[in-house]
């Protein structure tokens, strides 16, 4: 369990990369809003808690890898790699412009510690297995992790369950994958484009250790990575339930914002009530 101070410590980061993550998408004025800010609670746990990373030695050779999958949600990524000090947070203003670092799917050739490139969907498991069965291969001393982000629409790719067997097959017990489940895609809601449940019963189908958690509670986000690091026999799913444009009552739970920016005026509102629960919070952390 994550402390208490811990907890506030978190939940205000992630605060702060949802308003960072609505202020690039404004200046860019193209993105995606709904997935980017569902996932501020996970990416601070990943680069504030959990993953072995050092910013100052992003090529560090025993570093975890992060691989990307759902690229499109990068906007989260860059804010979480620069709140981390992978690079200076002033860069964020440049999401989707010519010549930027900051691309609308990584290119790894562009920032340090990016792993993989990511466009098209439903590639990214399939470069984690990759990854981690060349770890087991070399017996790599350090048992490092690899983690596989992924959107819970990217599953209608068949790729995905090819590369989800071969990983059961081959028991990759240092690879964890983490779903997004928000209930939508581009064109609606998963269950009405292309139904996935029963989710969770399909991936223990081919050999994997499932943990289904609020995408939202960080307590319970630190508590299933730390608990797949004590799984040795299979690999981990978790399906992390999320609320798309969470943080924004606006954007919440509407699809439409899967792939389109807030402009000028919604970004305005957005930040104001962004900034209110981040006061909140800073109240929460002054009292104790």
């Amino acid at each position: 369990m994550l402390t208490d101070a811990k907890r506030l410590e978190l939940e205000t980061t992630a605060n702060e990369i949802r308003q960072a993550i609505i202020e690039m998408l404004v200046a860019a004025g193209s993105g995606h809003t709904a997935g980017p800010l569902d996932l501020a609670d996970v990416f601070t746990v990943l680069y504030f808690h959990t993953l072995r990373h050092d910013p100052t030695k992003p090529d560090w050779p025993d570093r975890d890898r992060l691989v990307l999958s759902n690229g499109h949600v990068c906007p989260v990524l860059y804010a979480a790699m620069a709140f981390s000090g992978y690079f200076p947070k002033s860069e964020l203003s440049t999401l989707r412009k010519f010549g930027s670092r900051l691309q609308g799917h990584p290119w790894r050739e562009l920032l340090p510690a990016l792993e993989t490139s990511s466009g098209p969907l439903g590639s990214g498991l399939s470069q984690a297995v990759g990854m981690a069965i060349a770890d087991a291969i070399d017996d790599h001393p350090s048992q490092r992790r690899i983690y596989c982000m992924m959107s819970d629409g990217e599953l209608d790719e068949g790729q995905t369950w090819e590369a989800a067997m071969l990983a059961g097959k081959s028991k990759l017990f240092n690879l964890v994958a983490l779903v997004d489940r928000n209930n939508i895609q581009i064109d609606g809601f998963t269950e009405e484009v292309m139904p996935l449940e029963p989710l969770a019963d399909k991936w223990r189908a081919w050999n994997w250790h499932v943990l289904e958690i609020d995408g939202h509670d960080v307590d319970a986000i630190a508590g299933a990575f730390d608990a797949a690091m004590s799984v040795y026999e299979k690999p981990t799913l978790i399906i992390a339930h999320t609320i798309p444009g969470k943080g924004v009552h606006a954007f919440e739970r509407d699809y439409h914002w899967h792939g389109i920016p807030p402009t000028a005026e919604q970004a305005k509102s957005a930040l104001a009530e962004l900034r209110e629960t981040g006061n909140r919070l800073r109240r929460m952390r002054a009292s104790r």
